[in-house]
Formats: C-alpha cells, sequence, structure tokens
C-alpha cells in the first residue's frame, strides 16, 4: 500500500530562490511546521565557516550543514520545547528563541541557552541553480 498522490504532493515543496534576496531568511510551512531558507552573505558563510567545533554543544561544521554554502535550509522548531524561533535575531545573528532564550547561529546550531541540539536540516536538494526541493 502506497501513500495517495495528495499525500505525496504535501511531502515535498519547490522553492524559488531568486525570490530570497542575499542577507533574507524566509518561512514557509511544510510538514505542518516551519521551513527557514536563507540566503547567507559572504561575511556569514565566512563567519559560520571559522566556529571552532570545541565551542558548540552540538558540534557541527557549517559545511556539513549545507549543499551550497549560499543556502542553509533549517526546519524551524526550536530543539527545546518546540517553539518557532524568530530569524535574524539573537546573539549570533542566526535565529532567537524567545520562549526560552535559546540562541542559534547562522548556521543553524545552538550557541546559547536551554536548547539541547542544533535546528535540524531537512532532506533537500537543487534541482537548479534557482530552484531547491525539499522533502
Amino acid at each position: 500500500m502506497s501513500a495517495s498522490a495528495d499525500v505525496l504532493a504535501l511531502s515535498k515543496i519547490e522553492i524559488k530562490l531568486s525570490d530570497i534576496p542575499e542577507g533574507k531568511s524566509v518561512a514557509f510551512k511544510w510538514r505542518g511546521k516551519p521551513l527557514f531558507v536563507r540566503h547567507r552573505t559572504q561575511q556569514e558563510i565566512n563567519q559560520e565557516a571559522e566556529v571552532p567545533l570545541t565551542e558548540l554543544r552540538d558540534p557541527q561544521h557549517d559545511l556539513d550543514r549545507v549543499k551550497k554554502p549560499e543556502w542553509i535550509i533549517l526546519i524551524g522548531v526550536c530543539t527545546h520545547l518546540g517553539c518557532v524561533p524568530i530569524a535574524n535575531a539573537g546573539e549570533f545573528g542566526g535565529y532567537y528563541c524567545p520562549c526560552h532564550g535559546s540562541h542559534y547561529d547562522a548556521s543553524g546550531r545552538i550557541r546559547k541557552g536551554p536548547a539541547p541540539a542544533n535546528l535540524e536540516v531537512p532532506d533537500y536538494e537543487f534541482t537548479s541553480d534557482n530552484v531547491v526541493i525539499v522533502g
């Protein structure tokens, strides 16, 4: 038994990347959850690549979280209690969850606060320079 066509259609989302300006993050709804797609600047890419893994609670190099350094794609659910963080906020310029004070960097890695883990990176693939399919 396989899933019906309408269920399969909801399992993926196609995103046109040219609609997201550099330095901005856009939220989409995917599988009932917020999905953050951020077009990172070169400065953000360099900054996140230089973070020593020893400073991270959930150590993951930035390049292990992205397929193209200029794009970070994250499930926007705080790993503490499931709240929705605010993009382009917090002490590390990434995401901030005001409910209990978790701060994530521009790679979605937990840097401060009670969250135990990084924001989740979903499965995705770039089908062209301008389109990504998540799911």
